[in-house]
């Protein structure tokens, strides 16, 4: 059987990245997180993505690319991240979050991720001090 895929979004805005307080379950809350949620049957991951970061933040965002590399989640599962920048909207934290903060390259560590998304965090906030910047 394969894994069923969770996708997370490192939404970008104005050079910073987007983090999400965990409120639940019990066991995650008080973490950050990149936001995001399971893909469903027959859903291509960017159209999970954009429909989870409309669920979780209220905001439109548009997927850009995938960060390379899955990290295993609790048995069954594997998180893809992409980037995304956002399109319309300001975030809130309107399901399974209680905080949300935008971090700038380095400030990302000032944030107790969860394990699985700390190398999609680090490969964002690379992406970010880069040359490579996303559209205003």
């Amino acid at each position: 059987m394969t894994d069923r895929v969770v996708v997370a979004g490192a939404l970008y805005d104005r050079g910073r990245l987007l983090a999400a307080r965990r409120s639940a379950p019990e066991e995650l809350a008080g973490r950050w997180e990149l936001p995001g949620g399971k893909l469903e049957p027959g859903e291509r991951p960017e159209d999970a993505l954009v429909r989870e970061l409309r669920e979780e933040l209220g905001v439109e965002a548009e997927p850009l690319a995938r960060i390379p590399g899955e990290w295993p989640l609790k048995p069954g599962y594997v998180l893809q991240v992409w980037t995304a920048r956002l399109v319309a909207g300001e975030p809130q934290p309107l399901e399974d979050h209680d905080a949300l903060r935008w971090l700038t390259p380095d400030e990302t560590d000032t944030v107790d991720w969860l394990d699985q998304d700390r190398p999609a965090v680090a490969e964002a906030a690379r992406l970010l001090r880069g040359a490579w910047q996303p559209e205003k």
